[in-house]
């Protein structure tokens, strides 16, 4: 869905990007925007940032390191 913006201050603070970055003015909105949501993430409590990281770990349970050739062999049928 377009963007339609009918703000005067907003074209022009567009228009002044689009001078600076030598830009469309659809590429400055958004490298603008992806530096705006960019900073906000940073802004972001680190348990938050990491929540979905978390919730994987959570889910796979503790780290068990095993006989990796063992279980490889017994998936492959080949015990000795």
């Amino acid at each position: 869905m377009p963007l339609y913006i009918k703000d005067p201050e907003v074209d022009k603070l567009a228009e002044e990007l689009v001078g600076l970055t030598k830009t469309t003015k659809s590429e400055a909105v958004k490298r603008a925007l992806k530096h705006e949501i960019s900073q906000q993430k940073r802004r972001l409590p680190m348990r938050e940032r990491l929540a979905k990281s978390l919730a994987m770990a959570q889910e796979a349970g503790p780290f068990a390191p095993g006989d990796h050739a063992q279980e490889t062999d017994e998936l492959w049928d080949d015990v000795d």
